[in-house]
C-alpha cells in the first residue's frame, strides 16, 4: 500500500495524484525553496490513499455513488440534499486505526520534543485542485488553530467530508472533473502566529491586466482568511521586478485598505473575528523591506514553477518573520493571448453612483438585485446585477447567473474577484456604500473599461466594443507614443502597440490624488483658512512631514506609469497648471495671484525658479529623483513646459541640477515643449540647452494665430493645418534635426487627419504621441504616410 501520510520534506510537485495540488506545491517549496531562504512552515499530508482507505473501510464508495447518481444534473434542485446526505455519512465514519496512528505520530514529530501538541492549520487539497484553468477557490474546508490529537482527527474527517460540499460537487461537474477519479488529501501545517501580525496574498503578475513585471501584494491585520473571503478591503501594494533585480527600492505603489476586521485565534480553539481599531485601519500592514522580501520570494517561486503564481503569505507576530503558507498556479492568464484585446468605450455619460476595484475589463448594464444570502438565489434573474456585501463559495451558482457582481467588501484577491475572473464575468469589489445608493430594480451600467477602478453609473448607457488582433503588427519607423495621465490605466495600455509615453501629464495626479497645493504643504503652519487646514491635515494623516505626502503620492504615480512601459521612454512634463487652476487646489488661494489672462501668465518654467513656487517645484523634483535614483526607473525623462526664453531654460536646468536632477547623469534627458513662437524662432538656442523638443500643437496654434483655443466664437479659426502653424512646425523640426536633437509632437490632429500625419512624417519628425483612444488610428495613418513617403 502507498503511504497514508507523507511529510512535506518527501513531497514534490509530481505528487499531485497522491497529495493534491496544494500539498504538492507546499512540499515542492519546502524541499526546493527553503534552501533559497524562503520560509515555509513544515507539515505533512494525509494522502489520497488515506482518503480512499477511509472510504473503503467505512464501506462508503457505492453509497456515495448512488447518491451522486440521484443528482439532478439539469437544475441541481437536490444538490444540497445529496451533499448533506453524503457528508453526514462521512462524518459518522471512523478513521481507520492505521491511518489515525500515522497522523498522530506525524503530528507529534511536527512539534518536536518541546512542543508535542503544536497549533496547526488543517487544509483540504483535492487531486484536481489548483491546476491551470481551475482555482477550486475555497470549495473545500480549512480549519485554523487546531490543537491536540482528537481535534486534529476530527478536522481531517471534516476535510474528507468537504469533498462533497454542494459547491464542490457542482464545480467538478462544470469543469468536467466529475468524470475522473478524484480524491482528497489533507495538509497539516504548523500555524504561523499571524493573528498577532498580518497576512495576505501575492500574485506574481498583475491579476487584472496580466502585466508580468509587477508583483501584487495584498494584506490585512490578523489571519488572511478575511482577504480570501472578501470580508475586508486590504492594503494593496505593487512591487516592480526589474527594480528588485537591480537592488533598488522596488515598491512603486501603496494603497491603504480599510481592514475593518482582524481575525485572531480563539482561546477555546478556532478563530474569532474582531473589529480593527480605527487607528490601526489606517496603518499599512507591511514595511517596504518586508514587501521587497515578499516580492523576491514571489519571483523565485514563479521562476521555480515557470508559471505565474497565486501565493499566500503570513507574518508571525512573535518572531516577526515572514512565511509562505500556500502557492498555486494563477489560473486566469495561463492561456490568454496578450495580442488579442477587446476595447470598450462608453459613448454617453450618466450619474456616477459608486466605485470600487474593477475585476474584468468591459462594460455591461442590467437591473440591480440586492441579495444578502445564496438561499435567495431564486430572486436573481439571468443578467441581473448582483449586489451584496461579501461572497463565499456557496455563492458560486448564484454568481453564474449574474450579469455582473458588486460587493461592498473585499479586494482584488478576494473570493468574488477570483471567481469572477474565472467565469469571465465583470465585478466591482470593495464598493463601499453601494448598498446605500443602489436599490432593487435600479437600471445601472457597470464600467470596468478605464483602469483599476470600476464605476457604477445610473441608467442604461450606450457603449461600443472594438476587438484588436496585434499579431504580426509592424510599428511605423516614426515612434507612436502615448499621451497619458492616469496611472490606473497604464498596465492595460502597455499591451497596446507603442514606443512609450511621449507626454505624461502631472496635473491629473495632483488634481485627483494629491488635491493639495504644494506650497500649502511647505507652509502648512501659516495657512489662514482653518477649514482647508483641517482637510489638509486629514489627507496627510500617517505622514509626519506633510511635504512627504506630496512627494510620496506623486512618485508612486510617476513610478507606476514608468514601470508599465519600462524600459521604453516615459517623458514627464513638469507641472503646467495655470494660476487659476493652482488656486483651486486645497490651500491654493493663499499662494496664487488673480491674473487677467492665466493662459499667458504665471505658468510653466517661470514658476520653477520664482520664489512664489520654487519650494513647491522642489517637491516635484524630489518625486522625480526618487523614481529615477531610488527605484532605478531611468527610462523616466523630464520635459519643461512654456519656457519663453533660452535664459529661462538655463535657469530651470540650473534649478534641476541644484535639486539633484542632473542632465546627462544616468541617461537623464531634459526636453522642452515647443509651444510658443519664440521656441521656434530661437530653436537653435534652445537646442543648445535641451536634449530635444516636443511640439505642443494646441498652444502653438493658439499663439501663432492669436486665437483663444477655448473660444467657441473663434473655433473655426483654430486650425493646426493652417499654413502659418505648419510653417512653425516644419521650421522647429528642421532646426532640431540640424542640431541633432530629438523632436516629437503631442496632439490629436495626426489621428484625426491622415494628411497631417503625412505632413509630419515628411518633415522627419521622430515621434507622435496620442491619447489612448486615438493611438490605433494614429498608427494606421503613420504607416500609410510612411508607405507613401517611400514610394
Amino acid at each position: 500500500m502507498d503511504n497514508l501520510v507523507i511529510s512535506f520534506g518527501e513531497i514534490g510537485i509530481e505528487d499531485v495524484p497522491k497529495v493534491g495540488g496544494k500539498n504538492a506545491s507546499l512540499g515542492e517549496m519546502y524541499q526546493k525553496l527553503t534552501p533559497l531562504g524562503i520560509r515555509i512552515p513544515n507539515g505533512f499530508a494525509v494522502t489520497s490513499t488515506g482518503f480512499r482507505l477511509f472510504i473503503t473501510e467505512n464501506k462508503l464508495k457505492q453509497v456515495i455513488q448512488d447518491q451522486l447518481d440521484n443528482l439532478d444534473l439539469k437544475d441541481f434542485s437536490n444538490l444540497r440534499e445529496v451533499s448533506d446526505q453524503i457528508k453526514a455519512l462521512i462524518l459518522k465514519g471512523e478513521i481507520p486505526e492505521k491511518l489515525a496512528e500515522e497522523i498522530t505520530q506525524s503530528y507529534q514529530s511536527l512539534g518536536g520534543a518541546n512542543r508535542p501538541s503544536p497549533d496547526v492549520a488543517v487544509r483540504s487539497s483535492a487531486t484536481a485542485e489548483d491546476l491551470p484553468g481551475a482555482s477550486f477557490a475555497g470549495l473545500h474546508e480549512s480549519f485554523l488553530n487546531i490543537n491536540g490529537e482528537e481535534a486534529l482527527l476530527k478536522a481531517v474527517r471534516s476535510c474528507f467530508a468537504s469533498m462533497y460540499n454542494g459547491r464542490a460537487i457542482k464545480y467538478r461537474h462544470d469543469k468536467g472533473f466529475d468524470k475522473h477519479d478524484i480524491a482528497l488529501s489533507v495538509g497539516v501545517q504548523l500555524m504561523v502566529r499571524a493573528d498577532k501580525a498580518s497576512s495576505g496574498v501575492c500574485f506574481s503578475i498583475d491579476p487584472e491586466s496580466g502585466f508580468t513585471n509587477s508583483v501584487l501584494v495584498t494584506g490585512c491585520w490578523g489571519l488572511g482568511e478575511n482577504i480570501v473571503q472578501g470580508a475586508v478591503i486590504p492594503d494593496e501594494f505593487l512591487v516592480f521586478k526589474p527594480s528588485l533585480e537591480k537592488g533598488k527600492k522596488a515598491v512603486i505603489s501603496k494603497k491603504v485598505g480599510s481592514k475593518t476586521k482582524t481575525m485572531i485565534y480563539s482561546d477555546s480553539g478556532g478563530v474569532v473575528n474582531l473589529d480593527t481599531p480605527l487607528e490601526k485601519q489606517k496603518e499599512l500592514v507591511l514595511s517596504d523591506e518586508e514587501l521587497e522580501t515578499l516580492g523576491k520570494w514571489s519571483v523565485e517561486i514563479e521562476q521555480h514553477y515557470k508559471l505565474p503564481m497565486d501565493i499566500e503569505w503570513a507574518k508571525d507576530g512573535i518572531t516577526d518573520e515572514l512565511f509562505i503558507v500556500q502557492a498555486r498556479p494563477e489560473t486566469i492568464h495561463a492561456d490568454k493571448d496578450p495580442y488579442l484585446l477587446k476595447e470598450f468605450d462608453l459613448t454617453e455619460k450618466g450619474e456616477l453612483l459608486s466605485t470600487g476595484y474593477a475585476i474584468g475589463g468591459g462594460i455591461t448594464s442590467g437591473k440591480v438585485k440586492i441579495i444578502m444570502s445564496p438561499s435567495e438565489a431564486d430572486l436573481l434573474e439571468e443578467g441581473d446585477i448582483l449586489v451584496t456585501e461579501v461572497t463565499n463559495p456557496d455563492w458560486d451558482p448564484v454568481m453564474k447567473k449574474a450579469g455582473a457582481i458588486i460587493t461592498t467588501k473585499g479586494g482584488r484577491t478576494s473570493h468574488a474577484a477570483i471567481v469572477a475572473r474565472e467565469m469571465g464575468a465583470l465585478a466591482i469589489v470593495g464598493a463601499e456604500g453601494a448598498l446605500e445608493v443602489l436599490k432593487n430594480g435600479d437600471v445601472v451600467t457597470i464600467d470596468n473599461s478605464s483602469g483599476k477602478m470600476g464605476k457604477v453609473y445610473e441608467g442604461q448607457l450606450k457603449w461600443k466594443t472594438t476587438e484588436h488582433d496585434f499579431h504580426g503588427l509592424e510599428l511605423p519607423k516614426t515612434k507612436p507614443m502615448f499621451i497619458l495621465a492616469d496611472p490606473d490605466k497604464a498596465f492595460n495600455l502597455s499591451f497596446f502597440p507603442n514606443q512609450g509615453v511621449g507626454l505624461m501629464r502631472m496635473e491629473f495626479v495632483v488634481n485627483s490624488s494629491i488635491r493639495i497645493h504644494p506650497m500649502a504643504l511647505v507652509h502648512f503652519d501659516k495657512l489662514e483658512n482653518q477649514e482647508e487646514k483641517t482637510q489638509i491635515a486629514e489627507l496627510c494623516k500617517g505622514y509626519s512631514d506633510k511635504k512627504e505626502y506630496f512627494v510620496d503620492k506623486l512618485s508612486q504615480a510617476i513610478a507606476t506609469i514608468s514601470a508599465a512601459f519600462y524600459p521604453k521612454d516615459v517623458i514627464l512634463r513638469m507641472s503646467d497648471f495655470k494660476s487659476n487652476e493652482y488656486a483651486n487646489l486645497l490651500g491654493g488661494h493663499q499662494f496664487e495671484m488673480d491674473e487677467e489672462n492665466p493662459m499667458l501668465g504665471f505658468r510653466g518654467a517661470s514658476r520653477y525658479y520664482h520664489e512664489r513656487y520654487r519650494e513647491g517645484f522642489a517637491l516635484e523634483c524630489e518625486a522625480v529623483k526618487r523614481v529615477r535614483d531610488d527605484m532605478g526607473l531611468e527610462n523616466l525623462k523630464v520635459m519643461i513646459p512654456f519656457c519663453r526664453t533660452p535664459d529661462e531654460g538655463k535657469k530651470v536646468i540650473q534649478i534641476l541640477k541644484e535639486q539633484g536632477i542632473k542632465q546627462g547623469e544616468n541617461g537623464l534627458e531634459i526636453y522642452v515643449m515647443a509651444e510658443i513662437p519664440s521656441n521656434v524662432i530661437l530653436a537653435k538656442e534652445f537646442a543648445k540647452i535641451f536634449d530635444g523638443f516636443s511640439i505642443g500643437s494646441n498652444d502653438l496654434t493658439q499663439l501663432t494665430l492669436g486665437v483663444d483655443r477655448d473660444s467657441e466664437v473663434l473655433s473655426e479659426l483654430f486650425d493646426e493645418g493652417n499654413p502659418a502653424v505648419k510653417w512653425m512646425i516644419s521650421e522647429v523640426i528642421r532646426e532640431a534635426k540640424a542640431n541633432g536633437k530629438k523632436i516629437g509632437l503631442c496632439g490629436q490632429a495626426p489621428s484625426d487627419n491622415p494628411s497631417f500625419a503625412k505632413f509630419l512624417i515628411a518633415q522627419g519628425i521622430d515621434s507622435i504621441s496620442f491619447n489612448a483612444d486615438a493611438l490605433l488610428k494614429g498608427i494606421e495613418n503613420m504607416i500609410e504616410a510612411e508607405t507613401k513617403k517611400s514610394k
